[in-house]
């Protein structure tokens, strides 16, 4: 079971401060990361620590940033199929008290066409929306496959609608129900109509509530972390993402209940950590934060 990823990457700087300098000022943060970013990228990365084999077609540069992205990607045996940009693309995120503040420079004046692989030999397809035309073309291709395709629906893209009639797992942030001005619950609706199977909105420390085909509406409690061991959200939606598709390619015929369930013990162990290398859960670590923070909030 293996499955395909696509994506815009960056390379992401995390510092953790208490101070914003501003004007002329100077401040010094007490900690930082530097990793790798982007939404399908992160889920890659996710579902290739947790022993699921992973390819990632993605935004690559040969600066010498793009290279240290290759490098962390061999570190973890991801796959990459690049798409070439003359820049890598950055995002500075500023953690503080669970929520996340994120600065980007994007470059996505493709200097190439994506690639074309065969999705016959995939078992999933997830997509972030981001290269709309690779997004769209292997949204298609993967249905006509017969091959999953899931959607990490940050926000609401040009491509959004076309995408979202041949996925079969839509997850949504509160972000996207913002934009089209719905409800959670009417949004599970909206996805439903476009043909999802399986539809969810993730609502942070409140956890997420889903339907399936029969559209009976289910909720999931998040784990209850700790305020003191909080340090950094971003990426935790990511790690869920290619968490519940791990779960999904080892286990395809267990209910999305479990799925869910082992994707959320994955972002509470991601949120304790500073930066997405760092918080990339290994299998013992979710057995742990489901011992640990197993009381829901």
């Amino acid at each position: 079971m293996n499955a395909l990823f696509v994506g815009h990457s960056y390379i992401d700087m995390t510092m953790l401060t208490d101070i914003m300098p501003s004007g002329d000022d100077k401040e010094v943060a007490k900690d930082f990361a530097v990793s790798f970013g982007g939404n399908a990228v992160t889920a890659a990365f996710a579902c290739a620590k947790l022993g699921i084999p992973s390819d990632l077609l993605t935004t690559i540069s040969d600066d010498w940033l793009g290279q240290m992205f290759m490098m962390m990607a061999q570190r973890y045996n991801v796959s990459v199929y690049p798409r070439k940009v003359a820049r890598c693309s950055l995002s500075f995120v500023l953690p503080k008290a669970g929520k996340r503040a994120i600065l980007r420079a994007r470059d996505n004046h493709y200097l190439r066409p994506f690639m074309k692989l065969d999705v016959s030999c995939y078992s999933a397809v997830h997509l972030d929306g981001h290269q709309h035309d690779a997004a769209l073309y292997y949204a298609k291709a993967a249905r006509e496959a017969g091959v999953l395709v899931s959607l990490d629906g940050g926000g609401v893209r040009a491509n959004t609608e076309e995408v979202l009639h041949s996925t079969d797992v839509a997850v949504v942030a509160e972000a996207f129900c913002k934009e089209i001005k719905l409800s959670a619950k009417e949004t599970l609706s909206y996805l439903h109509e476009r043909g999802v199977k399986v539809a969810a909105v993730t609502e942070g420390e409140r956890g997420m509530i889903w339907s399936e085909e029969d559209r009976h509406i289910q909720h999931l409690a998040a784990l209850h972390v700790p305020d003191s061991k909080v340090i950094d959200t971003s990426g935790a939606g990511d790690v869920f993402h290619g968490a519940y598709l791990a779960s999904y390619l080892r286990s395809p015929s267990s209910p999305w209940a479990v799925h869910f369930d082992y994707a959320r013990a994955a972002s509470a162990h991601k949120v304790q950590h500073l930066g997405n290398e760092a918080g990339l859960p290994s299998e013992d670590d979710i057995v742990i934060a489901r011992r640990e923070f197993g009381g829901a909030r």
